[in-house]
């Protein structure tokens, strides 16, 4: 593997806590900006490094918002680098906790979960002398603030990461704008900042991204999203005839409604790239009546005629309407992933590297594409709960097939002699 030298905001970001850095009197340090701008790594180094050097037996924190991300985000990438400098780590999975070792120093780095407002008992009860946020704008409030609260040893500092997110943001409004009073060394990364990413990797990032997103992930800013949700598929280029010839394979989305609109989304696999090839809309409101559940399961098997299908992606709300098809026992049914603005991430991404095509017999999912906006009238990032029935069964489909996607950077570095404990 090729060597890359640490940027100049790396390098700050790693050795911001050592004597004679000129940041070391600082309590925190909070990196923000785009993705892949190598900020995450470093950070997580300089955390593990900062504490070895500094503390002998004492407890430290690793936050994500789940405990697979954080391993795959932060661990992962973390564990061959810290061998490769000298740390010993025993990485107890089942308890969650590592246990590194060096120079004569010897720590415990608890894992912990932020997924939702239940997580900040996970944390009451025990004590830190640091801590760090992978990801901390994904996070609530009252879980941050109680691992925060639990760093009452002399010395402990908080190290914290996250991409942009909405300018209201509660951490942006009450550590990035108040960074001076909290004490806080503030880095702000772009995509540019990162070494490792060739020329060529990074267009290929700029053209994943439009509007707000693309302000946030490449350029690194706080900015409220306005207007089309999708905007690029205005264009009528992104929308294909059914392909000729046979597929690999098939699956079904499904959002379901009783009054609402039922969307059912047929979905063919080429190769690598994944086409809608065909669809079933009922509006009950449009039609005058409403289906029952064995009717709309009648309209799954017409949609699919004879077909193998791999799976039924269905709206997870729909117990009923899962529960028939179960019955029937010819599908194996999954539950969708309703996070919407993950799922509206990967969808936007998909689209736009042709992982996902939409064909240009599906006229209401071209319908809604044109009408699917973001509500300005919110503080937060969120949809307007309207026209979004075939946008809610696309963006299942699209978190079922990147549902195992998973990546992470790796960085090795010439072993120096053992650090000084």
């Amino acid at each position: 593997m090729e060597i890359k030298p640490f940027s100049e905001k790396q390098l700050k970001s790693l050795f911001w806590w050592a004597e004679g850095s000129g940041y070391e009197h600082h309590d925190a340090i909070i990196c923000d900006g785009a993705v892949r701008s190598g900020k995450t790594f470093s950070l997580s180094l300089s955390f593990v490094m900062w504490g070895m050097f500094c503390f002998h037996r004492a407890s430290f924190g690793f936050c994500g918002k789940t405990i697979g991300a954080l391993r795959r985000n932060v661990i992962v990438p973390l564990l061959p680098c810290l061998k490769e400098l000298g740390f010993r780590v025993e990485d107890a999975v089942s308890k969650n906790r590592l246990t590194v070792s060096c120079g004569g120093h010897e720590n415990l780095f608890y894992l912990f979960s932020g997924k939702d407002e239940g997580s900040a008992s996970l944390v009451q009860g025990i004590t830190l002398s640091g801590v760090l946020f992978d990801e901390v704008a994904l996070m609530p409030r009252s879980f941050v603030e109680q691992a925060l609260a639990r760093c009452s040893v002399q010395g402990s500092r908080f190290f914290f990461n996250c991409n942009p997110e909405y300018p209201s943001h509660w951490f942006y409004r009450e550590w990035i704008k108040r960074r001076r009073e909290k004490n806080a060394l503030y880095v702000h990364f772009r995509m540019k900042d990162n070494p490792s990413l060739s020329p060529k990797m990074l267009e290929r990032y700029e053209t994943l991204y439009t509007g707000a997103f693309y302000k946030r992930f490449v350029e690194g800013e706080w900015v409220s999203v306005s207007g089309a949700v999708y905007p690029f598929m205005d264009d009528s280029r992104m929308y294909v005839p059914v392909p000729d010839g046979g597929f690999d394979g098939f699956c079904v989305s499904c959002d379901y409604g009783t009054v609402n609109p039922t969307s059912l989304g047929l979905w063919g696999r080429k190769g690598e790239v994944w086409y809608r090839i065909a669809e079933d809309y009922y509006d009950a409101r449009r039609e005058g009546k409403s289906k029952t559940d064995e009717e709309h399961y009648e309209s799954l098997e017409n949609l699919t005629g004879d077909r193998p299908v791999e799976a039924v992606i269905v709206d997870p709300s729909a117990a009923s309407f899962i529960e028939v098809i179960e019955r029937h026992g010819r599908y194996a049914v999954v539950r969708a992933d309703n996070n919407v603005l993950d799922g509206i991430r990967k969808t936007s991404r998909a689209l736009m590297q042709k992982e996902v095509v939409i064909c240009d017999n599906c006229v209401d999912a071209i319908r809604e594409f044109s009408l699917y906006r973001w509500d300005e009238d919110k503080p937060s990032d969120t949809v307007i709960k309207r026209d979004d029935h075939a946008m809610d069964d696309i963006r299942y489909f699209v978190s079922y097939i990147k549902r195992a996607d998973s990546s992470f950077c790796c960085a090795i570095v010439e072993r120096q002699n053992e650090p000084e404990g």
